[in-house]
């Protein structure tokens, strides 16, 4: 089910912070009592192959997302313990040493099962055990939230587990909302700040296509 449109659910998670803090934290709130979008971005595995490039990513990117006052928040169904021996391995040896974002350890797996995003489903019967057989890894697949300032969730994605994603794609989405916030114009295909945007009717779409 689609959640872009809708509140992000209400739900705390523990987290924890590369000085080690353990935390609690709920991503609406996060959202609305700082008045900033925040993006979430889900990974299966701590201690993994491609889930580090993308930690790492985000971390190179934090000052753009600084500037456009959006928080970044990682997040897995690891536990705080893990995330932390993961912040202190170097990156030379796969771990995620320099990230400085708060990661949320979903153990429970309660938002990760509100959001639909883990890889588990329904199996067979077991007659002997009088029990639902489960099939998959329950880890969640790469799914990232961008939630604006009223806790609004405006842009949704999953991606296979293989799938590493692009962080500079959720700068432009960033930037395109922004601009609609601001300008109230809609933003065309590939729209990137400082191109031309479009009022929402059909003389302004003629135009901009006969002019691009």
């Amino acid at each position: 089910m689609a959640l872009v449109g809708k509140q992000f659910p209400n739900i705390a998670v523990d987290a924890i912070s590369f000085m080690g803090d353990n935390m609690r934290v709920n991503i609406l709130d996060e959202a609305i009592e700082n008045a900033k979008k925040v993006i979430l971005f889900w990974y299966p595995k701590d201690f993994t192959f491609v889930c580090p490039t993308e930690l790492h990513a985000f971390q190179e990117a934090l000052g753009e997302f600084e500037k456009r006052n959006t928080t970044v928040i990682g997040a897995s169904c690891d536990t705080n313990e893990v995330h932390f021996a993961w912040l202190n391995t170097p990156k030379n040896q796969g771990g995620i040493e320099g990230v400085t974002y708060p990661i949320l350890a979903d153990t429970t797996r309660n938002l990760s099962s509100a959001l639909g995003i883990l890889d588990i489903e329904a199996g067979e019967y077991n007659d002997d055990t009088d029990s639902l057989m489960l099939v998959g890894s329950n880890v969640t697949y790469r799914a990232t939230y961008l939630i604006d300032e009223t806790g609004k969730i405006f842009h949704e994605s999953v991606n296979d587990m293989p799938l590493g994603r692009n962080v500079h794609e959720f700068l432009r989405l960033i930037d395109a909302y922004t601009h609609v916030q601001t300008k109230g114009e809609v933003c065309p295909a590939n729209w990137e700040e400082g191109k031309d945007a479009m009022s929402a009717d059909r003389k302004s779409t003629a135009s901009y296509l006969s002019n691009h």
